[in-house]
């Protein structure tokens, strides 16, 4: 049976997660009450195998009712029924934003600041989040990436049963992917940067990537790099992770961090296995 538990953070992304998971086929439930959690799960075991796929979303829509849910979880355990809980999160600014564009209030804030309602929610959520299978930021993520992180995540015949790799160039100065597994810092290499005609490029151009591959660090860093992720891979999916996220940095995301990124995933995929690149700052000033 795959039951899956959904909670997190207001604004980042539980119902459309769960829509997400509605097209999958998993027979879904919005806001039930946590203290029906264990029995609703001893039922989809029971159901023979009329519900072995379900998901459900509990969060503080329950009111003082949510603190039942991790007694629920802890009794669920020791039942032996399986689980697993997807945390939901975002940065601070992200889900004010989304507040403001949907003009609602928040459920723990009504007609107050938004800010104050995901202050006293993350402190209420604190401890589900400790006991949480996933962790997935959507502070950067678009529609259709959550929808595939979900079916990374959670659909046997899209890849839920091996391992997917998320390989993320980023810029420091825009801050570290919230859910990052293993972060790199290439800003060691030689810089585009100063380069005049190499500036206005980015690593998705050939001139710049092949400028940082001609000097011996970047491809000994490069090799060691594959070398490395290649022994990880198995050794996570033998503990059943199911999605790595590899972050790659340097100053500002567009030149280093997007090189090593590609050469990365073009290796990785030679190798036969499924990654996802993207460069989340190669756009900005």
């Amino acid at each position: 049976m795959k039951f899956i538990v959904i909670t997190g953070l207001s604004g980042a992304g539980r119902t459309r997660a769960l829509r997400c998971l509605e097209d999958m086929n998993y027979y879904c439930v919005d806001n039930l009450p946590p203290i029906l959690v264990s029995k609703f799960a001893e039922m989809c075991a029971q159901s023979q195998g009329k519900l072995d796929h379900v998901a459900l979303v509990v969060d503080v829509r329950s009111g003082s009712m949510f603190k039942e849910l991790s007694g629920e979880l802890e009794e669920m355990r020791e039942k032996g029924l399986p689980f697993e809980i997807l945390f939901l999160d975002a940065q601070d600014e992200t889900l004010i934003a989304r507040y403001k564009e949907t003009r609602r209030s928040h459920p723990l804030a009504p007609g107050g600041r938004a800010i104050d309602g995901i202050v006293k929610e993350r402190e209420i959520l604190g401890d589900i989040k400790k006991m949480a299978t996933h962790v997935v930021d959507t502070s950067n993520m678009l529609p259709q990436h959550l929808k595939k992180r979900m079916r990374d995540l959670f659909s046997e015949t899209a890849g839920g049963t091996g391992m997917t790799v998320d390989i993320m160039s980023f810029g420091f100065k825009y801050g570290i992917p919230l859910d990052s597994d293993l972060v790199f810092d290439v800003r060691f290499l030689p810089n585009p940067f100063y380069e005049p005609e190499l500036k206005p490029l980015t690593g998705l151009d050939a001139p710049v990537y092949d400028f940082i591959m001609a000097y011996p660090q970047s491809r000994v860093f490069c090799d060691k790099l594959v070398e490395m992720v290649n022994f990880l891979v198995p050794q996570y999916m033998e503990e059943g992770k199911s999605n790595l996220v590899i972050s790659i940095g340097c100053t500002g995301g567009k030149h280093r961090s997007v090189t090593v990124a590609r050469f990365l995933a073009a290796a990785l995929s030679n190798a036969g296995v499924a990654c996802q690149l993207s460069h989340r700052d190669i756009h900005k000033a």
